[in-house]
């Protein structure tokens, strides 16, 4: 491949696990790649020497520092990029339910992370390369239940959660939950104001191997009743109370998802990327297959799932055409393979 058609991309949130496994797999497929870091000067430290390791690095990766909350300092790193991946996003959990809504909004954490996507939008419009922009939301966004609080039989991309339900319910990390919301509001309005080409994907529970020094937070909660960390249970147990299943997608499956869309013509909106939900109990099977566990077999016989549990669809994005390499098994076996390699949990003699 000839230098001068060499693809461009930017990847913001390059360092973290969607981002550097996306880095990952632009690379793999010949292409440049900027990725933005928070903190340049940690390039050589974990925060992001996977990156610098990564095959191609040296001839097709540059990193570029930039934070969310500094407009402008997206500048530098869209500048040459036909297109843009904005996975950057703050992450925050732990917030108690008794904190002012309306305040946490607007000088917390929500008004900042709104602030910071629609930074990095301005940039694209300043660059006048970057044509098109893939918003990496989550499901967060979304729930299985109407109006009423009944079930629906069939959840997409138009099953948003509402935000007063949010405001007035504070469920676990309901903090992530309207931050996620408000901000992917924001930069569908910001894109039609302004003429941006932009899709969001929105992401179920994300696991698989990592590239991380740490573990991801959604891995972390997927483990959760191995693990037993109350927090991230409750995390993934209001998941499942809110969507009346699990629904999962491998790591390379997301990403490829995403370049699949920044390159598909004829893309609009939101599109659900999920392999598919399964009941809470056949998560817990499917652990206990893979990680035998005296916890797990205690939940396994207490746990009952819902009767019908809605099905969460990904149609939208089948019916342009992408089909999804990983099942559950393959799944929950990488990992939870790639969680003993990184010691977060014991090995265990099957």
């Amino acid at each position: 491949m000839e230098e001068e058609k060499l693809k461009s991309y930017c990847v913001t949130g390059g360092s973290g696990f969607i981002g550097s496994w996306l880095v990952r797999s632009l690379l793999q497929m010949g292409c440049k790649v900027h990725a933005t870091v928070r903190h340049l000067v940690l390039t050589f430290s974990e925060k992001s020497s996977h990156l610098l390791k990564l095959p191609g690095a040296s001839e097709r990766l540059r990193l570029f520092k930039a934070d969310l909350r500094e407009e402008g300092s997206f500048d530098e790193a869209v500048k040459g990029c036909s297109g843009l991946f904005h996975v950057a996003a703050p992450m925050e959990f732990g917030v108690q339910a008794t904190q002012n809504v309306d305040s946490y909004v607007q000088g917390n954490f929500i008004e900042p992370a709104i602030q910071g996507t629609l930074n990095v939008l301005k940039s694209c419009l300043k660059s006048n390369s970057v044509k098109k922009v893939v918003f990496t939301s989550s499901i967060s966004t979304v729930t299985a239940r109407d109006s009423y609080g009944n079930w629906t039989p069939l959840v997409d991309e138009s099953c948003k959660i509402p935000v007063q339900h949010v405001k007035h319910t504070k469920p676990s990390g309901w903090v992530y939950v309207l931050a996620k919301v408000l901000t992917e509001e924001a930069a569908f309005q910001f894109a039609k104001e302004n003429g941006i080409d932009l899709v969001s994907i929105i992401t179920p529970t994300v696991a698989g191997p990592f590239l991380t020094s740490t573990v991801p937070s959604s891995i972390q909660v997927l483990l959760s009743p191995i693990t037993g960390d109350p927090e991230l249970l409750a995390i993934l147990t209001a998941v499942n109370s809110r969507m009346g299943s699990i629904a999962l997608a491998h790591i390379e499956d997301i990403c490829f998802a995403h370049i699949f869309l920044m390159e598909k013509a004829k893309t609009e909106g939101r599109y659900m990327c999920c392999a598919r939900s399964w009941a809470m109990s056949e998560i817990i099977d499917h652990l206990i297959k893979e990680y035998p566990n005296p916890a797990l077999e205690r939940i396994a016989r207490g746990g009952h799932d819902l009767v019908i549990p809605s099905e969460i669809s990904s149609k939208k994005l089948r019916d342009l055409g992408f089909s999804f390499k990983y099942d559950i098994d393959d799944i929950i076996r990488d990992t939870i393979s790639s969680c003993t390699d990184h010691c977060f949990l014991p090995s265990i003699q099957k």
